[in-house]
């Protein structure tokens, strides 16, 4: 009978520190302001999918005060300002958008991300010269966003700016 307690016992105990560990998040990391901004992008993205631009524009603000204060706390990271970018062009902040972009591009010229970006906005204010440019330095890259960019330039495919 006391075998039997005892293995109770040790039973409960093993099964409570488990519990306990499966609820409590200590080896989880946090979240970033950057990670937390990507969630409302993506977000905000299959929300204008569905035609709901209402609430994406909601996310992509405020995705972009996340990213302004993953900004000040990790300065010039490109994929930081090419969404800063990508967010505030978004919003209809064309001059704010192509800002980014291009501090982006001024540390790092070749981001893919970036340049088809940049490239949208340019098709989308009527700069087809430069849109194209974009599209040259992604030429030889093998990647979707060449495609992507191409097909908005072409006309194939609708940016929604």
């Amino acid at each position: 009978m006391i075998k039997n307690i005892l293995a109770s016992a040790i039973f409960f105990l093993i099964l409570s520190s488990q519990l306990n560990a499966a609820g409590s998040n200590s080896d989880a990391k946090p979240k970033t302001h950057f990670d937390k901004a990507v969630t409302y992008i993506k977000a905000a993205k299959k929300l204008e999918k569905k035609g709901n631009l209402e609430k994406a524009q909601k996310r992509y603000k405020r995705a972009i005060k996340f990213l302004l204060k993953s900004n000040k706390d990790n300065p010039n990271k490109p994929d930081t300002l090419n969404y800063l970018g990508f967010a505030t062009r978004k919003i209809g902040d064309f001059d704010g958008g192509e800002k980014y972009y291009l501090q982006g591009l001024a540390i790092k010229p070749d981001h893919i991300g970036i340049n088809e970006y940049l490239g949208e906005l340019y098709v989308a204010t009527n700069r087809i010269d430069l849109a194209q440019e974009r599209l040259k330095v992604l030429e030889s890259c093998n990647c979707k966003e060449y495609e992507q960019l191409k097909a908005v330039i072409d006309g194939t495919k609708k940016s929604k700016y």
